[in-house]
């Protein structure tokens, strides 16, 4: 049964922090929806419409956009839809206007570049004592902004905080599944994303169904050996925050890292394949691969990744640097 009404802070007025502003609101929540940009903000609430980044969409009644970081600081909970290379900047700013008791969520997927660190790590050290989840699955910001039946998982190591935290954020359209293995959940947001890059590949270079669905199988089987590793549960990969995400991400145009990645396989360089926007899986590959390494996982496929990012392979010296592997049990 829901609460009385809250108020919830989305920190990141994109597609995806408008689309969950709306899911909240749907919910029953009042949403403090916070951007950068003042004109923006002041755009938003004059049209009630993010045509920039969601066209065709229309802001609920019940969300306030704003500029000012300070009317965060009331809210029940905040969701953190920045880039996931900013979660430390916008942490640190946060943590200026938060109590400390407020639960931060993290809703970019990625691992820290340069320091390798997972984002709830980061912000437990910028925030420490502060609760912290993270909310993830297979979910496009327009389904989810347009009413369309989504469900994803949010994970906290506070059982009691997550399931009320799902509770407050499940809508009509929206289910939240909650459960208390933050590291397996943001495991599978982040190395999916690297994932993805390489079955767009394989769609731009034409190579076949039979080639995606057997790099999604073993892609999968990479993400489970990394989050074993790592202190996450088979259980949870195997949940909406893992395959479901995998699944959706790996096999659609509407993902960014496959549509990425889908450019690449059509011989465009690392940089025009971009096309100037951020792609959550190139900024993480690197950081994958060398956590998979410190560990001595066996990760072909990210590796297969890391490798054309960086300009040491062409896509067709990936792909037979794949297939020319030692035969070996699939287990």
């Amino acid at each position: 049964m829901k609460a009385q009404v809250q108020t919830i802070g989305i920190a990141g007025a994109g597609a995806w922090g408008t689309a969950l502003a709306n899911a909240a609101a749907s919910a029953g929540n009042d949403v403090v929806l916070w951007m950068r940009s003042s004109e923006h903000a002041a755009t938003l609430a004059a049209t009630r419409s993010n045509e920039r980044f969601l066209p065709g969409v229309k802001l609920h009644d019940r969300i306030r956009p704003t500029a000012a970081l300070d009317d965060l600081g009331s809210a029940r909970a905040v969701l953190l839809v920045t880039p996931a290379q900013t979660t430390r900047e916008m942490s640190a700013a946060l943590a200026a206007v938060l109590p400390a008791g407020s639960p931060l969520v993290l809703c970019a997927k990625g691992i820290e570049r340069g320091s390798g660190a997972f984002l709830c790590d980061v912000v437990e050290e910028v925030r420490p004592g502060s609760p912290v989840a993270v909310l993830s699955g297979p979910s496009f910001a327009d389904d989810v902004a347009r009413g369309l039946p989504t469900a994803v998982t949010l994970a906290c190591r506070d059982a009691a905080l997550a399931e009320d935290l799902a509770t407050t954020l499940s809508g009509p359209t929206l289910r939240v599944y909650h459960r208390g293995d933050v590291r397996g959940v943001e495991i599978g947001g982040a190395a999916k994303n690297v994932l993805a890059i390489a079955c767009g590949a394989v769609a731009g270079k034409g190579l076949g169904e039979s080639a995606k669905a057997a790099l999604i199988a073993r892609g999968f089987a990479e993400l489970l050996r990394f989050a074993r590793a790592y202190g996450g549960t088979p259980e949870t990969l195997m949940g909406l925050s893992g395959l479901g995400d995998l699944v959706l991400t790996c096999s659609s145009a509407h993902s960014r890292n496959f549509a990425f990645g889908q450019r690449l396989g059509q011989g465009m360089s690392v940089a025009e394949a971009a096309g100037g926007k951020l792609v959550e899986g190139a900024a993480t590959a690197s950081a994958l691969v060398t956590l998979a390494r410190a560990k001595s996982i066996d990760m072909p496929i990210a590796e297969a990744v890391e490798q054309v990012l960086s300009g040491a392979w062409t896509l067709d010296q990936a792909v037979d640097a794949l297939m020319n592997r030692p035969i070996k049990s699939e287990h």
